[in-house]
């Protein structure tokens, strides 16, 4: 089995960003995640756009996978997102990038772009390794 296969079926007990978003863990590594969601009509706000918490619920996935997979558990203290477009394309990614790594704490930045480059939104977060 794959370390990609492996990230999978570990994550797929995250039911609400794998079964109810549709989320899809497309690269691990270590320090890193990449995800993609593509976006549905179940995505959608009552203005007919994305609701900005599909953006946040796709990076605090990655960040899970990327701080999670193969570690002590990590959990996020404080997360801040910065909306910077609406998407154009019809799919989600969400890519993580390790700022500092502690012996408590970790920062990663998470950025979210879609399926053409739009940048959608950054998520800068922090975590807490709880052992």
């Amino acid at each position: 089995m794959t370390e990609l296969q492996e990230a999978r079926e570990f994550f797929s007990n995250d039911r609400f960003a794998t079964k109810q978003t549709g989320i899809v863990i497309e690269e691990v590594g270590e320090n890193y995640a990449r995800c993609s969601m593509r976006i549905t009509e179940n995505h959608l706000n009552a203005v007919n756009h994305v609701m900005g918490g599909v953006a946040y619920t796709l990076a605090d996935f990655v960040f899970a996978v990327a701080t999670n997979f193969k570690k002590p558990p990590t959990v996020t203290t404080v997360s801040q997102i910065s909306y910077l477009s609406a998407p154009k394309g019809d799919t989600l990614i969400g890519e993580s990038r390790l700022l500092r790594d502690g012996k408590h704490n970790c920062f990663y930045e998470i950025t979210i772009t879609d399926n053409l480059g739009t940048n959608v939104a950054v998520v800068m977060t922090s975590g807490a390794h709880l052992s």
